[in-house]
């Protein structure tokens, strides 16, 4: 499978290196697309901004109309259900570096770990995943933690019940 056109804008916060960044949204796409079997045409393309809170809140608050920082935003490039495949836009994908960074402090991660999670969430949103019941969480979950699995990065959810 060929990867889409991953374009990557570096607007503001204190990010690795962008060939870094890419390497890991590379990874993180490159693994939810195969275990999740997703499907894209040859000239597909993902734009990602990384940014810093500020900018996040602004973004937030313009298209979800909640104007505080979050991880990551993703805004699919059209109307598509599990198992569909994408348009040429596949979407975009927001992160947000001081969230980030403060939540893999908090949970006791890696910044690159934890990032490639957010990689891997936001791009399965992009193809019609959600977690806003019970039932999608869960199949959302499954996926990201076999994804990670490949990955080699530890199960993100596995404290999740101590926190709720």
């Amino acid at each position: 499978m060929n990867l889409p056109q991953i374009d990557i804008s570096m607007e503001a916060g204190d990010w690795p290196q962008e060939a870094r960044l890419l390497e890991l949204v590379s990874a993180g796409v490159e693994a939810a697309a195969r275990i999740a079997d997703l499907k894209w045409p040859d000239d597909a393309e993902l734009s990602v901004l990384f940014t810093d809170n500020k900018t996040m809140a602004d973004i937030n608050g313009q298209w979800r109309n909640k104007p505080i920082p979050t991880n990551v935003l993703s805004f699919p490039g059209g109307d598509i259900a599990i198992g569909e495949p994408s348009e040429v836009m596949i979407g975009d994908l927001v992160f947000a570096f001081e969230t980030v960074i403060e939540e893999a402090k908090d949970q006791a991660k890696t910044f690159e770990d934890h990032l490639t999670h957010l990689v891997v969430h936001g791009f399965l949103h992009l193809f019609g995943y959600d977690h806003l019941n019970d039932k999608q969480a869960e199949q959302m979950e499954t996926l990201e933690r076999h994804v990670l699995a490949e990955l080699g990065i530890d199960d993100p959810y596995r404290d999740q019940a101590l926190i709720e």
